[in-house]
């Protein structure tokens, strides 16, 4: 996104009056964009976009873009939109997710996760004290380092296992797979994760969408489910 918005800082997109998806779409690829999906949005006049560069707005005319989170202001209190986009996109993974659920739950978060990382291993350290608190977990992969490392393949091996679950535990015991497989599961999780803006891990998302950010002892992860 910041590629797309330092392009647009000198020289704002020139299309006609009503420009339609299709040149959209030819103008952001020329910014980097890719895997565009342009829907229409709540306000008037603007379109959203989803790409491999996350969630942002664009004018019909395709001049302007809005990059950040779009609320809904309800008698509830706001709804966060553009969070819910791509909450529904990761609940489609639900199946390629491994779960460890809470018996009485109270809250569901999803992990975008690396076995090699120090905090993520602390987490997974502690995963029965998230779920006596009543928190689900749903790991997704995210390797840090990108798709081309031994790291992506060991994951993508983990997560297409007979038992995932007991894959990665055994991974987070210091004994991770030896077969390597080419990333295809991991590189969809690691591609809603740059949507999702993740850079580090772990990142915890929220049922709503809402990034928390980093490791959270138990507690304290209650503490902000519950705020």
């Amino acid at each position: 996104m910041k590629k797309i918005i330092t392009a647009l800082s000198a020289a704002l997109i020139a299309l006609c009056a009503s420009a339609d998806d299709a040149t959209i779409k030819t103008q952001l690829g020329k910014l980097g964009a890719s895997d565009i999906e342009i829907q229409t949005s709540p306000i008037k006049g603007v379109k959203t976009v989803i790409s491999n560069e996350g969630v942002f707005y664009i004018s019909e005319d395709g001049k302007y873009v809005l990059q950040g989170q779009l609320y809904e202001l309800t008698d509830k209190g706001p709804v966060d939109l553009t969070g819910k986009i791509l909450s529904d996109k990761l609940n489609s993974y639900q199946k390629e997710m491994i779960v460890y659920p809470a018996k009485n739950e109270k809250h569901v978060v999803t992990v975008f996760m690396d076995i090699t990382c120090h905090y993520c291993h602390l987490l997974h350290q502690q995963i029965k004290e998230y779920n006596d608190l009543g928190i689900t977990v749903r790991y997704l992969a995210f390797p840090r380092a990108g798709l081309n490392n031994n790291t992506a393949k060991q994951m993508e091996a983990i997560w297409t296992a007979k038992d995932p679950a007991f894959a990665l535990n055994e991974a987070e015991n210091g004994n991770p797979p030896k077969e390597l497989k080419t990333p295809q599961i991991v590189k969809k999780h690691y591609e809603l994760g740059l949507q999702f803006g993740v850079r580090g891990t772990p990142s915890i998302i929220t049922q709503n969408g809402e990034v928390i950010g980093g490791y959270l002892e138990p507690q304290k992860l209650l503490s902000a489910l519950e705020e």
